[in-house]
């Protein structure tokens, strides 16, 4: 299940108020922002882990997806640009 990010309305920005568990039932009420990670879409997310699991090596990832070399390079240079962005955006 993807977290939503933007508001449905307006699609400003949203941020957690609430956090709840399961077990005890305490709760936890403030205003914190959605971490960068969690503002990406599943398969930004995916990339990630793989990337870290192949110890950051685009040639494994190009193996690993059957993708190009270069293809893979220019999707971790699209996902590095979407963070700056992101970390941009809540400054």
């Amino acid at each position: 299940m993807k977290l939503p990010v933007r508001c449905p309305s307006c699609d400003t920005q949203l941020e957690v108020i609430k956090l709840s568990c399961q077990q005890c039932k305490t709760e936890v009420i403030g205003s914190y922002k959605v971490p960068v990670y969690n503002q990406l879409d599943a398969d930004e997310q995916e990339f990630i882990i793989q990337f870290l699991l192949n110890s950051g090596s685009l040639k494994e990832m190009a193996n690993i997806l059957n993708k190009s070399y270069p293809t893979v390079r220019n999707k971790l240079d699209d996902l590095i640009a979407k963070v700056k962005k992101i970390s941009d955006e809540e400054i």
